[in-house]
């Protein structure tokens, strides 16, 4: 089976997701899964983490109602490693698969995907339109407030924290902390095409 590196996973993510939107989205859940890999204790799979981030809504601009089944046919034609295939579909699951998050990375993404999308949202709102001056306080705020980025499921992030077994706030606290780190690098659309 095929492994990827990072730019060929950028590639790949481009061939099905034109939306700007979409793209940034996954280049932060990428970025935080290093991220997260790093502080986790997994340093030597921060690159496999990172690809997963980026993969794993591959199918969801095209396929929106087929998303994280159709992701599994088109890695498989890609020849792509069943254990990238897993983690991808995993976080899906409950929603659109039956596929458990069974790696600590696995749960991470499931449990983190969502919460980016909010966190990145309440950024916007800010002054400064980043994470960097955000308060946990200023965040929880924003996570009880069923108005806010509704497309935000809290029921997925804490369903996700409990998979990880940690309490609510330390997965808001340490996912802030992930997208205060690469803001920077998320925010650059070259990023991953030098």
């Amino acid at each position: 089976m095929t492994e990827l590196n990072k730019k060929q996973a950028w590639e790949l993510l481009k061939e099905y997701n034109k939306d700007p939107f979409h793209l940034k989205h996954s280049q932060t859940v990428a970025l935080c899964m290093r991220y997260f890999a790093e502080m986790e204790g997994y340093a030597n799979d921060a690159d496999f983490w990172e690809i997963v981030g980026m993969l794993h809504d591959l199918d969801f601009e095209l396929y929106p109602e087929e998303h994280c089944v159709k992701v599994q046919e088109i890695m498989r034609e890609k020849g792509l490693d069943e254990k990238i295939i897993h983690a991808v579909a995993s976080h899906g699951y409950g929603i659109c698969v039956d596929i458990v998050p069974e790696h600590h990375m696995e749960k991470i993404l499931f449990a983190s995907d969502e919460l980016t999308g909010l966190i990145g949202a309440a950024a916007l709102m800010r002054p400064s339109k980043s994470t960097q001056d955000m308060e946990l306080s200023s965040l929880k705020k924003k996570f009880k407030d069923k108005k806010f980025a509704a497309g935000c499921s809290r029921e997925v992030i804490e369903r996700g924290a409990e998979l990880l077994g940690w309490e609510l706030e330390t997965l808001l606290s340490k996912t802030l902390d992930a997208m205060r780190a690469c803001e920077e690098k998320a925010n650059d659309e070259s990023y991953y095409e030098t």
